[in-house]
């Protein structure tokens, strides 16, 4: 079995407008040039009203943007990407050339149905 996604059939496009907004509601730091391991340190999210009782899980959406970095899993220089960490074991490696912004946040359909926060441990390798 195979999904093939097509840029232009398959693309939510988000606007200036709508990453403004995304940018100012997910919570962000600078990293500046210097390489950085990101992974969840503690937490989970649960996007699941009380009825439905579904775990809450360690999961966070990240958009990195504002200067050149390379994603070490991907060892390509870009200016912006989309990356999510999944579970406690999951890393990102960035080597940031100019400074970027590091953003996380949470997607959901019904944000008062969100709970818990996750915290990220962003550590800079000498």
């Amino acid at each position: 079995m195979r999904v093939i996604v097509d840029s232009q059939e398959h693309c939510y496009e988000l606007d200036q407008e709508y990453l403004n907004a995304l940018q100012s509601t997910a919570n962000s730091t600078q990293l500046e040039p210097g390489t950085y391991v990101l992974r969840i340190e503690r937490g989970a999210l649960s996007c699941w009203t009380e009825q439905q009782k579904f775990s809450p899980e360690p999961s966070v959406m990240l958009w990195i943007y504002g200067g050149s970095f390379v994603n070490r899993k991907t060892n390509v220089k870009v200016g912006a990407t989309w990356s999510s960490l999944n579970g406690y074991d999951d890393t990102l490696t960035l080597d940031v050339l100019e400074t970027a912004t590091v953003c996380g946040f949470f997607f959901n359909t019904y944000k008062e149905h969100s709970s818990g926060e996750i915290t990220l441990s962003i550590l800079k390798d000498k």
